[in-house]
């Protein structure tokens, strides 16, 4: 079993370049960052195996560790911009977050950090959102925000945009998180770059991406993990089955976070998700009171005791051994490109835990599986 993450003094620069070059490594994704923490006790150390690592794993080339000069010119560039990155070992990270098993191991921030740790509700929903449910949106953020919530949304058109709106326009209130898929320099919308600006200034805006990294596809739903993450609850407005928002609710309700949804006409295709959802056993709410009622018992401290991961073991590293190449196979061919769960696989392979976690880092250092939101994992086409 993992150990509790050491929630220490802010970490010194130097410190903080280590967890962002290991973070930046070739196939280092959150979970494999903590394996290699929770193996080799330093940031420095696993940097030193990742390359070991991935020749095991069948590598058939060289992982790519950017130098520390690259890492260092990032650095330099957020801060001349007016950022920070934040680490899940410092004071400031967000609890709730940090009861997730794919946690970021750092984020990039600008803004108001200690909004990270107040009390949350996501809101997500259609881009193409009607005009009513723009309006309800903004409203609801109003009323949650004038009441001590922080709104958290991702900072996309319809929905999102009237989220953040609705919470930066209460007077006093906790204003908002805007989770970017990108990096934390790269404004997406571009229509929405005043109220980028605003949130900066006002609010909160985090990214797990490096910087200038464009918002593709396969970014978003790591994002939607983060939104999910940081709130006792996500409420759902307008969105069709397909939408990236169901996927937000999914990974909410499997991190036992409250999910909601706001019902809509049968014959409106942005209903569909809403209510598919509430048929589903989500919440149906009627405005701010209904949310508010749903969550008052929450506590992100509480959720921090459902996952644990490592802390920095510095000169503790974990021995774990296992039998070599055929239980690697036997691991390989029990997967798919169909993502499933760690516990099938513990079961299909008949593997300790600790054995077959290595055997997945190796693999994933190799790139040659991939770990997905919601602890799955499935194999990587090879080039």
């Amino acid at each position: 079993m993992l150990q509790p993450i050491a929630v220490n003094k802010p970490l010194s620069i130097d410190e903080k370049l280590q967890w962002l070059r290991l973070s930046r490594a070739e196939n280092v994704g959150p979970i494999t960052f903590y394996r290699l923490i929770e193996r080799f006790g330093s940031c420095e150390n696993a940097l030193k195996e990742i390359p070991n690592l991935a020749h095991k794993g069948g590598a058939k080339r060289t992982i790519k560790i950017p130098e520390r000069s690259e890492i260092e010119k990032e650095y330099e560039h957020l801060q001349k911009i007016g950022g920070d990155i934040i680490t899940a070992r410092c004071p400031d990270y967000p609890l709730s977050l940090s009861a997730t098993e794919d946690a970021p191991p750092i984020l990039s921030y600008m803004g108001n950090i200690s909004l990270a740790n107040k009390p949350a509700i996501a809101i997500v929903g259609a881009r193409n959102a009607s005009i009513n449910g723009k309006k309800f949106a903004q409203r609801i953020s109003y009323d949650l925000a004038a009441q001590g919530q922080c709104v958290v949304s991702g900072l996309a058109r319809g929905i999102d945009t009237a989220a953040h709106v609705g919470a930066l326009s209460a007077v006093g209130g906790a204003s908002t998180i805007a989770v970017v898929a990108g990096g934390i320099d790269v404004i997406y919308p571009p229509e929405n770059t005043a109220l980028y600006e605003e949130i900066k200034e006002k609010g909160l805006i985090l990214a797990e991406s490096q910087l200038s990294t464009e918002p593709k596809a396969h970014l978003f739903p790591r994002r939607n993990r983060i939104v999910a993450g940081l709130a006792a609850a996500t409420i759902v407005m307008e969105a069709n089955l397909k939408s990236g928002s169901l996927i937000t609710a999914r990974l909410a309700g499997e991190i036992g976070r409250d999910v909601m949804a706001v019902p809509g006409h049968p014959l409106d295709p942005r209903a569909q998700g809403p209510n598919h959802l509430i048929r589903e056993g989500a919440t149906l709410i009627r405005g701010a009171d209904d949310i508010l009622e749903m969550v008052k018992n929450f506590s992100g401290t509480s959720f921090r005791d459902t996952y644990t991961k490592p802390q920095s073991f510095i000169g503790q590293a974990l021995e774990v051994d296992y039998q070599g190449e055929n239980t690697q196979e036997e691991v390989l061919n029990a997967l798919s490109f169909t993502p499933i769960s760690v516990d099938e696989l513990v079961r299909n392979c008949q593997l300790s835990i600790p054995a077959l976690q290595m055997i997945l880092l190796e693999l994933e250092l190799a790139g040659r599986i991939e770990r997905l939101p919601g602890g799955k994992i499935g194999l990587l086409e090879q080039v």
